[in-house]
């Protein structure tokens, strides 16, 4: 209990500094291995509190990690900074309104994700020197969590070997330790090319890569029927083969998202959508090539850390939000649907009787309801080593994942309070394993028994690179 106070003054030693970072990054944002800005402001931070700085993690441009300590186990927390396009949002209102730009926006929260993680690392960097206590801090800025698996090609590359436990959390609308449960992810591309030609003169000659992409859609969508139905298949156009409808198409390119519940059954359906591929190339005289994007595991629990997590938030009480808060909670609540708000209420197996602007409690650990599942690369870390993940409220009760609304809300009082108490969160948990051996063994061990049964397998084939962007002229 000690231990978990003094770390948490040393969380609000250096607040402010943080959320002014988180409130900095906000207004830079940038999409998947494009973030030099907000990677820069990190790695100011970590050079400032005095880490020892390492650039350019696993050969990719964006990704930075801090180290400080000495002896006994590493503990990393795990920080992000991307961004999404097409979530471009003033800040502070509750309705929508894109800012001048090219339209990215933190519609995610991962500005305050980087942040809360760094002032985690730092506040135990601080305590261990204050203590003398053995151990050492990591701070991994973990760039592309959306849709660029980063992370994954940071374990591929051994970015993580030596690290003891990893920590880290997500701004969300309900307040709890993760359940651990997302979906491998892989994406790929199909590009098809045919034989263009005058569509009305001479169809004849042509052979239509837009038909191949069509054709393989449909055959995608017969075999839902006769997939797991926690399986998850998405696809976008990528490249129609133009706009001009008298021209028969040459090339086209269809991007899918292939989702399962595991690593192998994600591996199993991505050679049934190449099938269908090379089927759809068969049958409109086309040739179709695959290339693997980015691809991410699912997520690995820990119960030991879990436990330990939730009795750290227990300790603390629920997020302090005050009037204010809640009454833009409430402006945003406006703008959302009824469905949207109890859907947030179910996953976590809840039925209010009234609802609620911001959440004002700690769902219990044991706690089930109707699992909405995603895909992130922190999956790929918890094969690597033992994980866990907090869920902290930072926006109103029902917001929708990838929203303005989210963006809306991300420099606002809810957003700063949230993140401050993951921070003090992930830093109380650090203290309990550095200071409790057998917590820790405890982990490695349950760790241990998850991998041993399924072996990892890392998603990304051996071949496939990060899609590195070049740095601005500027920078």
């Amino acid at each position: 209990m000690g231990n978990s106070e003094r770390i948490w003054d040393h969380v609000d030693a250096r607040r402010e500094a943080y959320e002014d970072l988180s409130d900095r990054v906000w207004g830079m944002p940038e999409i998947a291995y494009t973030e030099f800005r907000s990677s820069a402001e990190h790695k100011a931070m970590l050079e400032a509190e005095g880490f020892c700085v390492t650039e350019e993690v696993a050969g990719i441009p964006t990704a930075v990690m801090g180290e400080a300590g000495e002896g006994g186990p590493i503990i990393a927390f795990l920080g992000e900074y991307d961004a999404l396009p097409g979530l471009s949002q003033e800040a502070g209102i509750a309705v929508p309104k894109p800012l001048p730009g090219n339209g990215y926006g933190h519609g995610c929260g991962h500005n305050m994700l980087g942040s809360a993680a760094l002032l985690a690392a730092t506040a135990l960097k601080n305590f261990l020197a204050e203590t003398g206590q053995p151990g050492r801090v990591r701070y991994y800025g973990c760039p592309a969590e959306e849709g660029g698996a980063a992370k994954a090609f940071m374990v591929r590359a051994g970015a993580f070997d030596g690290v003891d436990a990893a920590i880290t959390w997500h701004p969300a609308s309900l307040t709890r330790v993760d359940e651990a449960l997302s979906l491998a992810n892989t994406r790929l591309d199909f590009t098809f090319t045919g034989r263009a030609s005058h569509a009305a003169a001479a169809p004849h000659l042509g052979r239509s890569a837009l038909d191949a992409v069509e054709l393989m859609n449909v055959g995608v969508n017969y075999m839902r029927e006769h997939m797991p139905s926690s399986a998850r298949i998405h696809y976008a156009m990528i490249d129609a083969g133009g706009v001009a409808p008298n021209v028969v198409q040459g090339r086209a390119v269809v991007r899918y998202a292939v989702r399962a519940l595991d690593v192998h059954g994600m591996r199993a359906l991505n050679e049934r959508v190449i099938k269908i591929a090379k089927g759809a190339a068969m049958m409109t005289e086309t040739e179709v090539s695959v290339r693997t994007l980015s691809a991410v595991s699912n997520l690995l629990g820990n119960t030991p850390m879990e436990a330990a997590m939730h009795a750290n938030m227990e300790r603390l009480g629920p997020v302090p939000f005050d009037n204010t808060d809640r009454a833009y909670a409430a402006e945003i609540q406006a703008t959302l649907s009824e469905e949207d708000i109890i859907s947030d209420y179910r996953r976590v197996g809840m039925q209010p009787a009234e609802f609620h602007p911001l959440c004002d409690f700690i769902v219990p650990l044991d706690q089930v309801g109707e699992p909405m599942i995603g895909s992130t690369d922190v999956g790929d870390v918890s094969w690597a080593v033992p994980t866990v993940q907090a869920r902290v409220a930072t926006h109103a009760i029902g917001t929708p994942g990838h929203s303005w609304q989210i963006t809306a809300q991300g420099k606002a009082g809810p957003a700063h309070k949230g993140m401050v108490w993951a921070a003090k969160t992930m830093a109380g948990t650090a203290v309990d394993l550095l200071a409790d051996p057998d917590l820790l063994a405890r982990a490695k061990a349950d760790h241990q028994g998850r991998i041993t049964k399924k072996p990892y397998i890392c998603p990304i084939p051996a071949d496939v690179d990060p899609p590195i962007q070049p740095r601005p002229a500027d920078l």
